[in-house]
Order: C-alpha cells, then structure tokens, then sequence
C-alpha cells in the first residue's frame, strides 16, 4: 500500500477537468478506479463547500438560467427494467445559473425537473446576489412560480420562449437523434422593466456545451453516463470550481472569479488539490492507495 502522492492527486483531477472518465483517469494515473472515484468526491464535497461559502454578495446584473439533462444509471424510461439499479436511478436534470459580464456561474442544482427543483434553485440563486439583477430563462414553466417566490418584484424577469418545428424523423437513421428545428423565438416579460436587447439565453446555452464537452458523463449516446449519484453530483462541483476559478476566459482574459472580484488571483489545480487535503479528516494512518491492478487483502 502506498500513499497517494500531492501530484498524482494534481494529474488526477486535472484529468477529470479536461472530461476524461473514471477508467481513463485510473490508467494515466496507474492507480485503482475506486482511488480516482474516492478523490473526485471528496473533491467534489470540497469545492461545493467553498463555493457555497465564497459566491455571495455578487454584484452580477444580468442573469441567464437554464436545465441541461443527464441521467444516472438508466434513462427514466428503462428503470423498470434496469439490475440493482439504485434509488437515485433514472433522468437528473442540472440547472444552471450564469452571469453575463463576469460569465461566473454562481449557482447549480441537480434535481428533477419540477416546480419544487426550480423554486431551491432561485432561492438559492437570490441569496447570493448584493443587486437587483435582470433575469432571462427559457419558456419552462416551473420558473414562473419559483422567480415570484424567491424574488418577489425585486427582479427584471423576461422568458424567451424558442418556437420549434417538426422534430427529427425516429424511423429515419439519419436524423434519429437531432433535435427539433428552431423555427424563431418570442420574448415575454414577465415582472419588472427588463432591457429587451438582453433578453437572451445564449451564454447558459453555450455553459451546457461546455459542460458536454468538459464531463465525460455529461456525452450523449455512449456508456460515460453516471452510475452513482454521487459521482454525478461531485463532477458538477468540481467541473464549476475550475471554470470559475481556474480556467481563464478567451474573451474576460481572466477567470470569471477574477471579474466578479470573488478572488484576486489565478486559481492552479494544486488549490483545488490544497482545498481536498484541507477538508478530508486526519488519520490516525496516512491516507493510501491502490496501484491499478493491485488486490487489497
């Protein structure tokens, strides 16, 4: 058994940020699976943690919010029929709330796609703003009640509702799985004097991109889907604490941390790495770990 050393956790995470799967990660680092899966929870509990306790009193002014959907286990339609699946199984939708200016995202939530999902979500979005901020979402309905409840009149809301067409073709192999056509969109305040030219939802849809492309188990038709809750949870937090504090952004020059004044320095993986070993309970024993192929007795 050996300890596992400041820079193998370093390549471990760094690993997990660029979008790599558990089993990658576990073959670069030549370490077990259950090491790098042990790592990304505790770090994904660390860098919620200190997010939840640092993204307050934002001066962000225009919010844009959004659902992207990923599913643990089984899509919701295949539980039924799914081995030992868990009680978390089945579709998990992660709402996300970006701000425009400083593209720092201060607030996430996993959860369904109910009322109930959406009013934690603005509560919680609304505890960590110091303005009154303009608001845009998508046309989904469970954000009218939640935006009433959590902001009240104290917000500029505005939805832009997208008008599709015909979806593709399911017997067509080609067309299968593209979405439906965009066919135009309507603008619709909803409370307050929202500025229509920033009526828009257009950073958080590129946000879900970026998220696709930065968590492996975030990619559409492959077998890189979350098997345990948990897991999905902590690529979450972990994904957010390196795009806000670490990842410089092309067009800010800086990380969105830097421009929302949340922090006044480049954040390296090795903080985040600072942050895990900071959080994680002292043993009696130092911390160990598995080589990849090695059998604990």
């Amino acid at each position: 058994m050996n300890t596992l050393p400041r820079h193998k956790k370093v390549l471990i995470i760094r690993c997990l940020t660029e979008g790599m799967s558990l089993r990658a990660v576990a073959r670069i680092a030549d370490v077990s699976r259950n090491t790098v899966a042990k790592l990304l929870v505790d770090a994904g509990a660390a860098c919620a943690e200190y997010q939840d306790r640092t993204l307050r009193n934002l001066p962000c002014r225009r919010i844009q919010a959004d659902e992207i959907w990923s599913f643990v286990y089984a899509k919701a339609k295949n539980v039924h029929r799914a081995k030992s699946a868990p009680p978390e199984a089945g579709d998990v939708w992660t709402w996300t709330a970006i701000c425009a200016d400083t593209k720092l995202v201060p607030s996430w939530r996993l959860g369904d796609r109910s009322a109930g999902t959406a009013l934690d979500f603005m509560d919680d979005l609304k505890g960590r703003l110091a303005n009154r901020v303009q608001l845009t979402t998508d046309g989904h309905r469970a954000y009218l009640e939640a935006v009433e409840e959590a902001f009240g009149a104290d917000v500029d809301y505005a939805m832009l509702v997208k008008l599709y067409g015909k979806a593709g073709d399911e017997r067509n192999p080609e067309t299968r799985y593209s979405p439906s056509e965009c066919t135009g969109t309507k603008r619709e305040v909803i409370e307050g004097d929202p500025d229509d030219k920033h009526v828009s939802t257009s950073y958080v849809e590129r946000q879900n991109l970026t998220m696709r492309m930065s968590m492996r188990r975030f990619t559409r038709l492959t077998n890189a889907f979350s098997k345990r809750l948990e897991y999905l949870s902590a690529s979450v937090a972990l994904h957010f604490m390196h795009y806000n504090f670490c990842r410089i952004h092309q067009t800010l020059r800086v990380t969105p941390a830097m421009e929302a004044g949340v922090t006044d320095r480049l954040w390296e993986i090795s903080d985040i790495v600072d942050l895990v070993d900071a959080a994680a309970p002292k043993p009696n024993r130092p911390a160990t770990y598995r080589k990849r192929g090695e059998i604990s007795n």
